[in-house]
């Protein structure tokens, strides 16, 4: 079957004081799921939200799933907390924990009963994460530095995605930071059918003009791939 195109917006720069209406809006607008940027100031210079924010969000939106991308030092203190706040794919990243950690901490993820998401910074190889890419369900590669929004897109991450589709063609692979309508088509031919797209959508004057962009894109360029 096709690959499955799905459009996550992320909320950083979106009005926090208004964030269930902001979030409604992208999703009728045709959004897929919410990315959630979780910071703590450590792992990356930014502080942003916690699970008690998230849980609020979740009284006020029922059934769309919730991607948390733990940009964290610990990403082990918060699975139970983020689980009991109605989140379904918890992404952590790999470089802050020990190496030997990651397949415990998948278990523990699993065990909460949610997805697993496996992030790596700009820095970060690619092949880091192939001995653990049985225990997750999405691998995100970003094509910032995480923990600010608005920055360019490094047209240079392209190869992690298309190595990562190559050797892996039923991975769901996102792609997060940068992405909007002029730089979709890098992430779309490389094999990136998860797309997390931030400052382009949250001020874009028509945002189901710009998902349905992405979504075509990826759709264009898909390969058989596995549902998420």
């Amino acid at each position: 079957m096709p690959l499955v195109a799905k459009i996550g917006p992320s909320i950083l720069n979106a009005d926090l004081s208004d964030l269930a209406s902001e979030s409604q809006r992208l999703l009728d607008n045709g959004a897929d799921y919410l990315h959630l940027d979780v910071m703590d100031g450590h792992f990356v210079p930014n502080l942003t939200f916690g699970h008690s924010l998230v849980k609020c969000l979740r009284r006020k939106i029922k059934d769309t799933p919730f991607e948390t991308h733990m940009m964290v030092t610990n990403p082990q203190q918060w699975i139970q907390n983020m689980a009991d706040a109605g989140v379904n794919l918890y992404t952590f990243h790999v470089e802050p924990v020990c190496q030997s950690d990651i397949p415990e901490i998948c278990r523990l993820i699993q065990e909460a009963g949610m997805k697993v998401g496996l992030a790596v910074k700009p820095g970060t190889r690619v092949e880091t994460v192939q001995q653990y890419i049985d225990l997750a369900d999405v691998v995100l590669v970003m094509t910032v530095e995480p923990g600010f929004g608005g920055q360019a897109f490094m047209r240079d991450m392209m190869p992690k995605v298309q190595w990562l589709r190559e050797h892996y063609p039923n991975l769901n692979i996102e792609v997060d930071g940068g992405v909007g309508p002029e730089t979709i088509e890098y992430c779309a031919k490389a094999g990136a059918n998860m797309i997390v797209s931030g400052t382009a959508l949250i001020e874009a004057n028509n945002q189901k003009e710009v998902i349905n962009l992405l979504r075509s894109m990826v759709q264009t360029y898909s390969k058989p791939n596995k549902n998420l």
